[in-house]
């Protein structure tokens, strides 16, 4: 009996030891800095919150700071709660429960679209779904198919690049493309649907001029020479190209499947759970 008391004596003693001890580390890590009523702040809300390698300078400013701005929180939501009624808490009660759902809700569906979302659109999805809402897409804006390149006055080849700027054949284009360190700015693909505004910010031409098909249209000013060919236009209210909305297009296509996906979801829920008897409607 004897030995089982100084047995229990030890055991009781460690153990108190080792509370002190965490108490110890507790105060040390939660020492506090700041009191508002009965709100506290400790140091270690102060670390998580400031930003790390800034100077001793720096941070007893930011430090100070973020301290007045919890005093002044703590303070006004105090205010707050005791000027506010039993209605109106209740109802900011509802409308934080409501939004914590909803942010719990959209989390999980989020979660379930990246799982079992079929991503893959093929050309003739998109066909299809562009003929049948062709009425729907009219553009707000002019495009233009569009080349054009800007040289210096004082380059060597001034000639050469005339040429080959005006030229259709595959090879003068490429040919030009070799050169293009020579340029103060160029765009030789006149097969992709451009904004016009765009091009109107780099060249010193008429919208006007630029709405016009042409095959070369050219202005030398002080700092170099223009050189601008327009294949084709299209102006507001006219239907945009698939090759241009075609983004857009996979991003409709795309939002549906998630809509439908997410109405499949919420049926299967539905069914499952009335099966399983934990939806019943009285």
């Amino acid at each position: 009996m004897k030995q089982f008391s100084i047995l229990l004596f030890i055991a009781l003693s460690l153990s108190s030891c080792n509370y002190f001890n965490v108490q110890e580390k507790v105060e040390k890590t939660s020492e506090i800095v700041a009191i508002v009523n009965t709100e506290k702040l400790f140091k270690e809300d102060l670390k998580s919150a400031l930003p790390t390698n800034i100077s001793k300078e720096d941070s007893v400013v930011l430090v100070r700071s973020y301290i007045n701005d919890w005093a002044i929180k703590q303070l006004l939501l105090k205010k707050a709660e005791n000027n506010s009624t039993l209605e109106e808490v209740s109802e900011i009660n509802t409308l934080v429960k409501d939004y914590k759902e909803s942010l719990l809700i959209n989390n999980y569906k989020e979660m379930l679209i990246k799982q079992q979302l079929d991503t893959v659109i093929n050309d003739f999805e998109i066909e299809d779904f562009y003929l049948k809402s062709k009425d729907n897409f009219r553009l707000n804006e002019e495009l233009v198919k569009i080349k054009y390149l800007h040289f210096d006055n004082n380059i060597i080849n001034k000639k050469e690049l005339e040429n080959l700027f005006k030229s259709y054949d595959i090879e003068d284009l490429e040919a030009l493309e070799k050169q293009q360190l020579s340029f103060k700015f160029h765009h030789l693909n006149d097969s992709i649907w451009t904004q016009l505004d765009k091009v109107l910010l780099k060249l010193p031409f008429s919208k006007e001029n630029l709405l016009k098909k042409t095959k070369l249209l050219q202005k030398q000013d002080s700092i170099g020479l223009y050189l601008v060919a327009i294949k084709d236009v299209l102006i507001r209210n006219d239907t945009a190209p698939l090759s241009y909305i075609k983004p857009k297009i996979k991003q409709m296509i795309l939002h549906k499947r998630k809509i439908e996906l997410i109405r499949d979801i919420e049926k299967i829920l539905v069914k499952d759970a009335t099966k399983n008897n934990n939806f019943k409607v009285y």
